[in-house]
């Protein structure tokens, strides 16, 4: 079942000397499951820029298949072909292309791109097809779309640009999924879309996070982890049953694999796959 699939990984660069070890320690293990790949976020507006760089450094060194994400929000064209320069000299084949979120409390930020279809086009104008681009799409629909249909439509835009793959915002819900990719074959959205996959460790966190991004915690889990309340163990034995149960019913749906948000720690996710038998 396995087999056709692709497995990947998503990181974001730490803070800290005390982060970095963790996360490298955290990637070690990880990286003995063989995924095809792993990402790594860059903050609103770029603020991580510095610090994703490092990451992004320090995991080409080790020889690991790397994923950046860029986004266009608040930079220049002539700031992104710089990073993206960065990266093809790095020798770095594959990026997650964003439009991204302007920091916290600064409003719409510049820049002289918009949405992540005018970086597709951008990345594919100035490197034709070096990078595999990744987008990102929403099951759930984007939290700032007008609605469902207007956001199919955009991501037709991004694919129609030049990505070759999408990876999906998390959800609990595999129907969801299931009748968006079929939305997306309806109006002839062939690229793959990966599942992103947020295993369950911290409810209150989660919730949190959840309400932010639009992502839906079905009321029944809700219900199931509230009433766990500060049990951190049952937590996670409960959200692994839960996330287990959501990654078979997405692969035998026919999935091309799952992108797993690790949140740099590398128990949670690993149970999951473990549980898969990957």
């Amino acid at each position: 079942m396995n087999e056709d699939k692709t497995f990947s990984f998503e990181l974001f660069p730490p803070k800290t000397e005390q982060g970095m070890a963790k996360l490298q320690e955290t990637v070690r293990r990880l990286n003995e499951r063989r995924p095809a790949f792993f990402s790594c976020t860059y903050g609103a507006g770029g603020s991580t820029r510095e610090r994703t760089f490092a990451t992004v450094d320090w995991l080409v060194s080790q020889g690991i298949e790397t994923a950046p994400h860029l986004t266009c929000i608040g930079a220049s064209r002539a700031e992104i072909l710089e990073i993206l320069d960065r990266y093809r000299g790095q020798g770095i084949r594959r990026i997650v292309a964003l439009r991204g979120d302007p920091p916290s409390g600064t409003g719409l930020a510049g820049g002289e791109l918009s949405h992540a279809s005018e970086l597709v086009a951008l990345i594919r104008e100035h490197h034709g097809d070096h990078f595999h681009i990744e987008v990102a799409a929403y099951p759930e629909m984007h939290p700032q779309a007008p609605n469902f249909f207007a956001d199919l439509d955009h991501f037709k835009e991004k694919v129609a640009a030049g990505a070759d793959s999408a990876i999906t915002q998390y959800f609990y819900n595999a129907d969801a999924y299931v009748h968006f990719v079929d939305q997306c074959r309806a109006r002839g959205i062939e690229a793959p879309i990966v599942p992103g996959i947020m295993p369950i460790t911290n409810y209150s966190s989660l919730a949190r996070f959840s309400d932010a991004c639009g992502a839906e915690i079905p009321r029944w889990i809700r219900k199931r982890l509230e009433a766990h309340a500060d049990d951190v163990e049952a937590i996670r034995a409960f959200g692994l049953e839960v996330v287990t149960a959501l990654c078979e019913k997405l692969l035998a749906a026919g999935a091309p694999g799952l992108h797993f948000y690790t949140m740099n720690q590398a128990d949670p996710t690993l149970a999951i796959w473990d549980r898969l038998g990957i």
